[in-house]
């Protein structure tokens, strides 16, 4: 999560969401957001993914990239203005803004996963996903990388998938939050 995509003839953008099969635990696609144009983000299938050493390179191109499925939708909130009439609002003709609610596109059956989402212990949260590590052969996450601490005591920590019982709402754990404080850190795992 935040690294850089491109397009096979051109700039792509930055992974902020992955998808997962919670069945398999394998990424199914990750969600990218553009950058240089107003596609908006799109769930890219991960056939269409490989790794370089650059990072992310998408088997597609930029027009191809722009017809995937939005990962977003946009709902217009109606009925929100106790009663006033929107294009009167303001004076001089000038129109309100109309409330929406943007929602996350996930397939059915999958669950997905963003940068800052709690990690929650047996006995509470612990903190926030930094990102994933996941097995170039089968896709499978092998774990869940956790920002745990505050401004002046940060720590990566590295958790097995295996200790992951549950992705809603963010990630749930079996352990207790002593028990994850006693994994190794992200440098050392």
């Amino acid at each position: 999560m935040g690294a850089e995509a491109s397009c096979a003839d051109g700039p792509g953008g930055r992974v902020i969401r992955v998808i997962i099969d919670p069945a398999t635990e394998a990424v199914t696609h990750l969600v990218i957001e553009p950058r240089h144009w107003p596609a908006g983000a799109r769930l890219v299938p991960l056939d269409l993914v490989e790794t370089t050493s650059d990072g992310i390179r998408l088997r597609c191109t930029v027009e191809e990239f722009g017809r995937l499925e939005a990962a977003e939708e946009t709902e217009v909130v109606d009925g929100l203005t106790g009663g006033l009439a929107l294009g009167g609002l303001g004076g001089m003709g000038a129109s309100a803004p109309v409330p929406a609610i943007v929602r996350d596109v996930v397939p059915p059956g999958l669950e997905g996963i963003e940068r800052g989402e709690p990690v929650h212990a047996l006995d509470g949260e612990i903190g926030r996903v930094e990102g994933l590590r996941v097995d170039p052969g089968d896709h499978r996450v092998t774990h869940v990388l956790l920002q745990e601490g505050h401004l002046w005591g940060r720590k990566e920590v590295v958790i097995p998938a295996s200790a992951v019982t549950k992705v809603e709402g963010g990630i749930w754990l079996n352990l207790t939050k002593e028990q994850v404080e006693d994994l190794p850190s992200a440098g050392n795992g």
